[in-house]
């Protein structure tokens, strides 16, 4: 498990906009990376929308946000043009990054055991350490305490 103070595991990803986007690439930068488990739905929907309306914030200093989900790119095109998300979606359908970041998890619902992701954020620093970890996310609200963060 991945912890404060390692560093981010890397990955390159396809973005909602057809590029790939690498963490290496963002080196430099702070990194709101947050992984959610599929688009469209109640407690996506108000995280991302969170984010969306947090971003000038978190810009002001100096961060990027993007978010990760095994949904495809499409997918994620749709969720994006239907809320108006101001920042990139990064398909990760192999859940691989999802992995490499301990967020691949048995779940349970109504009984039924399945794979999938457990909502997450990490705080990358410039220099790709993971300054802050935030697990087992609750939506409402979570965007602010990651702008209060930075």
């Amino acid at each position: 498990m991945i912890e404060e103070g390692d560093m981010a595991p890397g990955f390159d990803l396809p973005a909602d906009d057809g590029s790939t986007v690498s963490l290496q690439a963002l080196r430099g930068q702070k990194v709101v990376l947050y992984f959610y488990p599929k688009d469209d739905t109640s407690g996506c929907t108000t995280q991302a929308c969170e984010f969306r309306d947090a971003l000038p914030r978190i810009e002001e200093e100096g961060a990027v946000v993007l978010g990760v989900s095994p949904d495809p790119v499409d997918s994620h095109q749709k969720f994006k043009e239907k809320y108006d998300l101001n920042f990139p979606l990064l398909a990760d359908e192999d859940h691989s990054a999802a992995e490499a970041y301990g967020v691949w998890k048995e779940k349970s619902m109504f009984g039924n055991k399945y794979w999938g992701v457990e909502r997450s954020t990490f705080l990358i620093d410039e220099k790709g350490k993971l300054a802050k970890v935030w697990r087992r996310v609750r939506p409402k609200g979570h965007a602010e305490k990651v702008a209060a963060e930075l």
